[in-house]
């Protein structure tokens, strides 16, 4: 296998010149006298602007798997089964109306700061967990997308594509955290933005695809009428599960005022909504090609290959340099949404499991270290799992769906329900948890153990589990609460009436 030399150079620029705008970016916002080192670190000393915000909101969100995953979807199961750009848009406008003003107005640093104050350190770490398996995995999934694209383009070693692009992406987060972060979205937004314009009119117009207006039956797709209930659930899914997310939440706290906040998850909505139409093009262009005369020699679902049917289609119908640059789009894009999600993690680490329980008196200076080594290690073990691990995808979306089913819940009672309390939130995680894994997963080949109604061999899991799951999850967090608020009142009246 030959390496492409001029590929290669082009990536490699691409990279230093995003490790040093990042390196340096920290410059562009100074520190404020008033803010301490951690909120200077999280949230960028709630400095953001909304233009800045907008973009690196807008960035994480049209990640790699945004736009490789909504090629294949179109590709393989049409538009009518994309869910994910439209519940995005959906589900960023309803967080700017439900929690954005709500959190930014409260001045959190984490997500994770409301539970910590009214359901206590046991709940924080539990959910923490759920957030950090959906962060690793998502990390990870992306990253293995993007080393398979680097392979597939410019013939490069997997593995060092991946520890490559992982490397300098940690770097900069390290160095520069939110700010550094929140600045090369911009730049990695730009770069997206440019490549994939750029390829697919080079793409639509090549000799060896036809007409898009055919064959629409497969990349329109057709909607199956016995499994509507499936449809609904994993649309409400994509839609609400856009918000409890760490990524989300930190530009959220990061704005100027809980008003930018709220204009900031509208826009980046509707922006990654026209920012998905090149990648829907493309699974267009997929569908009508001729891959006969390609390198793969069969189409992209003979050979096995339609998650990587975004780069494929522009190494086999662009020209090569148009390629690369398009290629270079999906490498920023990874990045983009690689450092927010390392940043994520690593901040509700030190905020609230380190400074929260660990170390309560620790220095900022301390506070600082120790963000920088869990970015570096958490970077590491997503690096690794997506080296290792075959099945990221499956445990990516088991994640997801956690978070979906035992966060939202979560978010909502603590934010508008602050009676509720640590036994109601405890009680309600286990059952989120039982209900979703009792349902299976079928990317990891994991039978159900719980068969909902209308359950059948070839459809599988008709009913709309997760959000059934998410509804006991949180009624099962409001009961608790009231009957440990009772037990609790009962005790102390019983108190009272002893002393006398």
């Amino acid at each position: 296998m030959e390496i492409n030399v001029a590929g290669l150079i082009v990536i490699i620029v691409l990279y230093v010149i995003i490790l040093v705008f990042g390196v340096l970016a920290s410059r562009f916002i100074k520190k404020s006298d008033d803010v301490t080192e951690i909120e200077e670190n999280i949230v960028a000393g709630r400095k953001i602007n909304v233009f800045i915000g907008i973009f690196t909101m807008t960035a994480t969100i049209v990640g790699g798997g945004f736009i490789n995953g909504s090629a294949e979807s179109v590709a393989t199961s049409g538009i009518v089964w994309t869910l994910a750009p439209p519940g995005i848009f959906l589900g960023l406008s309803l967080g700017g109306v439900i929690f954005a003003k709500k959190m930014r107005d409260r001045k959190y640093l984490t997500m994770l700061d409301p539970f910590q104050q009214i359901y206590g350190n046991v709940s924080v770490v539990l959910l923490y967990t759920a957030s950090l398996c959906g962060d690793l995995f998502w990390t990870a999934s992306i990253l293995s997308a993007l080393g398979t694209s680097l392979s597939v383009i410019i013939e490069i070693d997997l593995k060092i594509a991946i520890l490559t692009s992982s490397a300098v992406t940690i770097c900069y987060t390290m160095i520069g955290q939110m700010k550094a972060v929140a600045l090369t979205d911009v730049l990695q937004l730009c770069f997206i933005t440019f490549g994939l314009v750029l390829g697919v009119p080079f793409a639509i117009t090549n000799d060896k695809v036809g007409s898009i207006s055919e064959n629409t039956d497969v990349w329109v797709g057709t909607f199956y009428t016995p499994v509507t209930p499936a449809w609904i659930d994993l649309f409400i899914t994509m839609i609400f599960g856009t918000i409890p997310w760490q990524s989300y939440m930190q530009r959220v706290l990061s704005m100027k005022s809980s008003r930018q906040s709220q204009i900031l998850s509208v826009f980046a909505g509707m922006i990654s909504l026209v920012l998905v139409i090149p990648s829907i093009l493309v699974g267009a262009i997929a569908v009508n090609a001729d891959w006969s005369n390609t390198t793969l020699g069969m189409s992209h679902v003979e050979a096995n290959v339609s998650s990587m049917v975004l780069p494929y289609v522009f190494n086999e119908f662009t020209p090569k340099p148009v390629a690369i640059i398009a290629l270079g789009a999906i490498c920023a894009a990874v990045m983009s949404s690689m450092d927010s999600s390392i940043l994520g993690s690593s901040s509700m680490f030190t905020s609230n499991i380190y400074k929260g329980i660990l170390r309560p008196k620790a220095s900022d200076f301390e506070v600082v270290w120790i963000q920088r080594a869990a970015i570096f290690i958490i970077g590491a073990v997503a690096t690794s799992i997506s080296l290792t691990v075959p099945i990221i995808y499956g445990l990516f979306v088991l994640a997801a769906d956690v978070v979906f089913v035992i966060i939202l819940p979560q978010l909502f009672c603590v934010v508008y329900m602050p009676w509720t309390n640590s036994c109601g939130s405890v009680a309600g995680f286990i059952v989120g948890v039982l209900l979703r894994v009792g349902a299976g997963e079928p990317f990891l080949n994991f039978e159900p153990f719980m068969k909902y109604p209308f359950y059948n061999e070839k459809d599988g899991q008709i009913f709309p589990f997760r959000t059934f799951a998410l509804l006991c999850s949180m009624v099962t967090i409001i009961l608790i609460s009231l009957i440990a608020n009772l037990v609790k009142s009962r005790k102390t009246k019983s108190d009272s009436y002893e002393m006398k």
